[in-house]
C-alpha cells in the first residue's frame, strides 16, 4: 500500500488575511500584473483547488498577497490508502437488478 498525497489550496485564506473577501477583487489586481482572467475563471481559482496553474498566475497571486508559493499550496496526506495493484473496486461486483420491459396499454378505441 502507498499513501496518497493531495494538495490544500489556501488562496481564500491568504485573501482574507489581506482583506480581500470578494473573488471579483482579484480580477483587476491580476490584470495589473498582466494576467487576464474572466470573473468565472477567478471564481473557480479561488473556490476550488486548481489541477493546473500557470507560473504567471502563481507569481501574480504571490505578489498581490505578499506571500510565497508555499503559503498558497500545502502538500497533505490523504486518509485513504491506495493499493499498488492498479485495480480498484468501487463496490460489490455481480449482476445488477433484472431488467423488465414496460408494457404500454392503450384504451379501447371502440
Amino acid at each position: 500500500m502507498i499513501k496518497k498525497m493531495g494538495v490544500a489550496w489556501e488562496l481564500r485564506l491568504r485573501m482574507a488575511e489581506r482583506g480581500l473577501f470578494a473573488t471579483t477583487d482579484l480580477v483587476p489586481l491580476l490584470a495589473e500584473r498582466g494576467v487576464h482572467l474572466s470573473r468565472e475563471q477567478v471564481y473557480r481559482l479561488v473556490t476550488s483547488t486548481p489541477q493546473r496553474l500557470s507560473m504567471d498566475v502563481l507569481a501574480a497571486l504571490c505578489d498581490i498577497l505578499g506571500c510565497q508559493p508555499n503559503d498558497l499550496i500545502k502538500v497533505v496526506a490523504v486518509d485513504e490508502q491506495v493499493a499498488k495493484t492498479g485495480t480498484r473496486s468501487s463496490g460489490p461486483v455481480g449482476p445488477g437488478p433484472a431488467v423488465q420491459r414496460t408494457r404500454i396499454r392503450r384504451p379501447d378505441l371502440g
